[in-house]
C-alpha cells in the first residue's frame, strides 16, 4: 500500500488506519485497505490515485481526512467482517448442498476449454496426422455457448463493474 499514507497514519496516531495500511488488520483482505484509501479519497475530494501525491504535497489536509476516516473505521471493519462471514456461510451452504449446485461452473469451464482446444488445435492436428477430414464445429455456435456461460456465471459482476466504471462510482 502507499508508503506516504502509511507513514503519515502511523505518525499522527490513527492506529486503525495504520494497522489496515500495514496489513495487520485485514491481511488477507486487500479490499479493506482499498476501501480505507477510497474513504480518504472521498473525504479529500480527489481520486484514489491522487491520494498518495496529496499526502506528500499537503499533509495537513490528509491528516484531517485520516482523523475523520479513523472515527468511521470500527463500522468499516465490522462491515467487512460481516461480509466475510456471509461469504463463508454461502460457501458452506454450497458445500452442504447437492454437488450439481456448484459443479456446473467448473465442469462447464473445462468443457468450454476442451471445445476451444479441440476446434482450434486438436482437430487440425488430427486431420493432418491421420489425413482425414473431421468436420470443424461451428465457431459461431461455440462463441454463443461461451457467451451464454459467461453471462450466467460472470454477467452480474461484469455488468456491475462496467456500470461502476461508466458512472465513476466507488461501488
Amino acid at each position: 500500500m502507499s508508503s506516504a499514507l502509511t507513514a503519515l497514519a502511523l505518525q499522527i496516531g490513527v492506529p486503525l488506519i495504520g494497522q489496515v495500511l500495514t496489513r495487520r488488520i485485514g491481511a488477507t483482505n486487500a479490499q479493506l485497505a482499498t476501501d480505507v484509501v477510497g474513504a480518504l479519497a472521498r473525504r479529500l475530494g480527489v481520486t484514489v490515485s491522487e491520494v498518495e501525491a496529496l499526502a506528500e504535497e499537503n499533509p495537513p489536509r490528509v491528516i484531517d481526512a485520516m482523523r475523520e476516516t479513523e472515527r468511521a473505521m470500527p463500522e468499516m471493519i465490522a462491515l467487512h467482517a460481516t461480509a466475510l462471514e456471509g461469504q463463508f456461510a454461502l460457501l458452506k451452504a454450497e458445500q452442504d448442498g447437492p454437488w450439481w449446485g456448484w459443479a456446473w461452473r467448473p465442469l462447464t469451464m473445462w468443457l468450454l476449454a476442451f471445445l476451444w482446444l479441440w476446434s482450434i488445435v486438436i482437430l487440425h492436428v488430427a486431420n493432418a496426422v491421420w489425413r482425414i477430414a473431421l468436420p470443424q464445429p461451428d465457431l459461431a455456435m461455440l462463441f454463443s455457448l461461451t457467451g451464454v456461460y459467461m453471462a450466467l456465471y460472470m454477467g452480474g459482476h461484469t455488468i456491475k463493474e462496467w456500470a461502476r466504471l461508466r458512472t465513476g462510482g466507488a461501488h
